[in-house]
């Protein structure tokens, strides 16, 4: 099975960590060894989260802080901010069905309001959960190991 990208959940770690160690210079190389990734791609996500006013990240000396408060951060806008998918197209059609072939003339208009409903529902299951809740399971879960 095909995954969606990783950018939506590396978003969340990021915002996570840097809520999580705040007070800690969280760099993208610190936060990079919490993801075990390359700190290019946190610097890239890190530009995305900024570009949504999520994050400020402090030039020169290195770090980010949390630009809003995390009850106002939901998965829905952390998975918008990174780009998984364009905000109205979550499932993409090929490009050039046969239109002299019955499926091919057709696909499309019998998949598509299936595809949105799907759509839909997972945008109202990430809209209803914050960057606070997560970053609360978070601590329940670290404390209790």
């Amino acid at each position: 099975m095909k995954k969606f990208s990783s950018r939506f959940t590396i978003g969340v770690h990021i915002l996570s960590i840097i809520h999580v160690e705040k007070g800690i210079n969280c760099t993208s190389e610190m936060i990079a060894g919490s993801i075990n990734v390359n700190p290019v791609i946190v610097r890239k996500l890190s530009g995305m989260l900024k570009k949504a006013g999520f994050i400020h990240i402090r030039p020169g000396v290195g770090g980010a802080a949390l630009a809003k408060p995390p009850e106002e951060i939901t998965l829905l806008d952390i998975y918008r901010a990174v780009g998984v998918a364009e905000e109205t197209e979550l499932f993409h059609f090929h490009e050039q069905p046969n239109p002299n072939c019955p499926v091919g003339r057709n696909i499309q208009s019998v998949l598509q309001t299936s595809l949105q409903r799907a759509q839909q529902a997972l945008e109202q299951e990430l809209a209803q959960v914050t960057l606070s809740q997560v970053v609360h399971d978070l601590a329940a879960k670290i404390e209790s190991l």
